[in-house]
């Protein structure tokens, strides 16, 4: 109902009811319950499956999540009382089409406004999360949240940290990519959550940076900057942005200058410790760490031998690294022209060029005699180099060069004889 007074296409709906779960379950054969508990029944219908939910009340959330009990219900306004913020109690009768607002919300919506229903402290002792979707829903609609809400989440702040990780991860990447991403973590800096989610990124708020390259202030300021641009990014691009300068407090000292020597790799190793707490795929958490870790490699691209250039613009998702690259710059001093030469070396780059098919194998390397163990690899990885160099070109050329390489690792194995001192008697 929300969405669609604000005319946001809705993404889904919720459809609740007087009936039990045992009346749905005899009205739709295909139905299903999955919260049996909560009083909610899966409808399956071809291509499409609705949760249909009771109308209920609660008791208490000894967990900071469940209710310790609920109670099925007949009046929709007792149902709307139970329910997170008054935007989203509001109901709609699909016979009549009348909107039903037991609790405020058509004015919030007018206004702008995340108001709790009822005692704002109660509705986030009964579930903590509920703090973080106030401020994921107050960010994406660009609204301001009630001061005693605010106030309210302000002092429960430290209850965050008993939610499951999973469902913390998943709000953070919902803040981060639903919408002015900026607004959300402002937001949750004013409520007191973000040093307890994410305290390194508390971490960056002071710290100064040299303003020959970052006149825009420090790192806090830097990310929030980046931050405004995202615009329907990738999961793993916006956390890539999040935790790109993580490394920076760690890293911090004044020499010639303000500097944060290998901030990119202890940056890359924070971030892989974080995403792990919060449960991230391997896959995911490779992403933002390689995004992380690689970040810095663009003001050396245009010094990069070739094939350290290629093997850097064939980077997996490489159009991530391109595009937080783009952020970084137009977040601090603007310029892009290393952004501009990439992007022209990608155009000028043939994927054949860029991983030119092998002219060898391992197996042509024992059979031509050598022995199986790492010296395989390195003699297959200089091939690959010249390849990528334009120094090797043909299958024989190949093997010359993981000859050579093999035979001087041969001889660097060879034990060096030396004289042994006679004994004193």
């Amino acid at each position: 109902m929300r969405d669609r007074l604000l005319s946001i296409v809705p993404k889904d709906y919720d459809v609740s009811t007087s009936a039990t779960p045992q009346q749905i379950c005899s009205y739709f054969s295909d139905s299903q319950t999955v919260g049996a508990h909560f009083g909610v029944v899966l409808v399956s219908k071809p291509g499409a499956q609705v949760e249909v939910a009771t109308f209920r009340s609660e008791a208490v959330y000894s967990d900071g999540r469940h209710p310790d009990q609920v109670k099925f219900e007949t009046d929709p306004a007792l149902d709307a009382q139970r329910r997170d913020f008054t935007i989203n109690g509001l109901m709609e009768d699909p016979v009549s089409g009348r909107v039903l607002d037991f609790v405020g919300g058509q004015a919030d919506l007018a206004s702008g406004i995340i108001r709790a229903i009822g005692p704002s402290g109660r509705r986030f002792t009964e579930d903590h999360l509920r703090m973080l979707r106030a401020v994921r829903f107050a960010a994406r609609l660009s609204f301001t949240i009630e001061p005693n809400t605010l106030c309210a989440i302000r002092n429960l702040a430290n209850y965050i940290c008993q939610i499951s990780a999973e469902r913390i991860r998943e709000e953070i990447v919902r803040i981060l990519i639903e919408g002015n991403a900026r607004r959300g973590f402002e937001l949750l800096d004013e409520t007191n959550l973000l040093a307890f989610i994410l305290p390194e990124i508390k971490a960056l708020q002071g710290v100064q940076q040299p303003p020959e390259f970052h006149p825009e202030g420090d790192v806090w300021t830097h990310l929030l900057l980046m931050l405004a641009q995202l615009h329907k990014p990738t999961s793993t691009l916006a956390l890539g942005v999040l935790m790109h300068d993580v490394g920076k407090p760690a890293t911090f000292r004044i020499a010639d200058r303000i500097r944060f020597d290998g901030h990119a790799e202890v940056g890359a190793r924070m971030t892989e410790k974080r995403m792990c707490q919060l449960r991230f795929s391997n896959e995911d958490i490779d992403q933002v760490t390689s995004l992380v870790g690689n970040h810095m490699r663009f003001k050396d691209v245009r010094q990069m031998r070739v094939s350290t250039l290629k093997r850097f613009l064939r980077l997996p998702k490489f159009e991530e690294h391109l595009e937080l690259h783009r952020l970084d710059c137009m977040a601090s001093n603007g310029y892009t022209d290393t952004y501009d030469f990439v992007r022209a070396k990608l155009e000028e780059l043939s994927q054949e060029e860029l991983r030119p098919a092998r002219l060898i194998t391992g197996n042509d390397l024992i059979q031509a005699g050598y022995k199986r163990g790492p010296a395989i690899g390195r003699a297959l990885d200089a091939v690959e180099i010249g390849q990528l160099e334009g120094d090797i070109l043909t299958r024989q050329q190949a093997m010359d060069r993981a000859k050579s390489v093999l035979d001087q690792a041969s001889l660097s194995e060879v034990p060096i004889q030396t004289k042994q001192n006679p004994s004193k008697s």
